[in-house]
C-alpha cells in the first residue's frame, strides 16, 4: 500500500532540499563554476515552490479569516525572497558583494521556512481534514513541476525591482 503524502511533509521535504542546496552554495568559492549552477538550480527551486505553495495550499488558507494575515506575510516572503533572487543574478558571483547578498537571502529564506514550518503549517493544519492536506499535496505535486518549467532566472538590480 502506498503511503499517503499531506501537503505539510511535502512541503518540509522541499525545504530540507532547499536547506542543502544553500549550504552547498555557502561552501563554494568566487572562481567555482559551481557556484552559478548551483545557485541557478536553487532559484528555478524555491520559485516553483512558492507559487506552487501559493496555488496549492495558500489559495485555500487564504479563506479561513484567522489565517488570513498568516498567509500574507508568507506570500509577502515570498516575493521579498524573489527579488532578493533576482538582485543576487544581476550581480557579479565572484564579488564580495554578492557573497554578501547571498548570505542575506540565505538568511531571510531559512527563517522564512522555519517560521512556516513551526508557527504557519500547525495553525494551517488545524483547519484542514487529511483528505484537504492529501488533496493540496497532490495539486502542489502536480504544479511543482509546470512552475518550475516556467521559473527564470531573472537578474534584476534590488533598486529596479517592481512593487
Amino acid at each position: 500500500m502506498a503511503q499517503q503524502h499531506d501537503i505539510f511533509s511535502t512541503l518540509k521535504q522541499d525545504h530540507d532540499k532547499h536547506r542543502a542546496l544553500l549550504a552547498r552554495i555557502d561552501r563554494t568559492h568566487s572562481e567555482d563554476e559551481e557556484r552559478i549552477e548551483l545557485f541557478s538550480q536553487f532559484t528555478l527551486e524555491a520559485k516553483a515552490h512558492a507559487a506552487a505553495e501559493e496555488q496549492a495550499l495558500y489559495s485555500t488558507v487564504m479563506r479561513k479569516p484567522k489565517l488570513t494575515s498568516e498567509v500574507r506575510h508568507s506570500v509577502s516572503e515570498h516575493h521579498e525572497v524573489e527579488e532578493m533572487l533576482n538582485d543576487l543574478a544581476s550581480t557579479d558571483s565572484g564579488s564580495d558583494e554578492w557573497l554578501t547578498k547571498f548570505r542575506e537571502m540565505q538568511h531571510r529564506y531559512l527563517h522564512h521556512i522555519e517560521e512556516e514550518e513551526e508557527e504557519h503549517f500547525p495553525d494551517f493544519a488545524e483547519c484542514l481534514t487529511p483528505e484537504d492536506q492529501a488533496y493540496m499535496d497532490s495539486v502542489f505535486q502536480k504544479r511543482k513541476p509546470v512552475e518550475k518549467d516556467k521559473a527564470e532566472v531573472t537578474p534584476e538590480k534590488m533598486e529596479d525591482a517592481k512593487e
